[in-house]
């Protein structure tokens, strides 16, 4: 598994730089008040979460990551692949949790690693958007999460967009890890701000996340 990996690592990057001269390239870095993704916490800390990505012709390899800017918060650092068909794109997540790295090394992708592979498809159209995404190893569950989107107002560099997020297994509290509402709430942003109010109606908590973000 460990050199499939990094196969499929080598011919992504050859791909992009056979068409670097007409690739795009972004890279920054977010400043949020609290790591919550798909209606998780990930440790009571402000956080910073870095990100670069290639994108040709559809296709784009990128690296995201989130460090905590106190022991309370979780360090993750993770690598993705996609493509995009027009509204529709297909993504590849390798969600890697380095945690101890003198005990677990990057490279293992034995069961006792800290590498998750998720498969997952989406679809934007007209303010409308659509994920549904499963994780296909280093899950014994298989867990899989879907959310609905709509941008309800736009004006000038304003946006303020609705979700709703359902997931299973690992996202949810129940001992049946049947499918529970986990992430319901709303977005507003403006410029370089955005601020996120999110319910996890599964565990019965809620958020209030500010986010600055600074790119080239």
């Amino acid at each position: 598994m460990k050199k499939s990996i990094y196969k499929i690592a080598l011919i992504s990057t050859l791909i992009m730089l056979i068409g670097i001269s007409n690739a795009q390239v972004d890279l920054g870095a977010d400043l949020v008040s609290r790591y919550v993704w798909r209606g998780t916490d990930f440790g009571n800390s402000a956080s910073v979460q870095p990100f670069l990505s290639v994108g040709f012709a559809g296709l784009e390899a990128g690296a995201w990551a989130s460090y905590p800017l106190s022991s309370a918060g979780a360090n993750e650092n993770d690598l993705y692949l996609s493509y995009a068909i027009g509204p529709v794109g297909i993504t590849v997540t390798d969600y890697y949790f380095p945690g101890d790295t003198s005990i677990v090394k990057f490279g293992n992708y034995a069961d006792d690693g800290n590498h998750i592979l998720e498969a997952s498809v989406s679809f934007e159209m007209s303010g409308f958007s659509a994920l549904g995404a499963m994780n296909f190893y280093g899950d014994d569950d298989n867990s899989t999460y879907f959310e609905l989107g709509y941008e309800v107002y736009s004006k000038d560099d304003l946006s303020v967009s609705a979700f709703a997020g359902a997931g299973n297994k690992v996202y949810v509290t129940n001992e049946e890890g049947d499918f529970g509402l986990v992430n319901l709430g709303v977005t507003a942003a403006k410029g370089n701000l955005s601020a996120s109010y999110i319910i996890n109606a599964d565990a019965d908590v809620s958020y209030l996340v500010f986010g600055y973000s600074v790119g080239l």
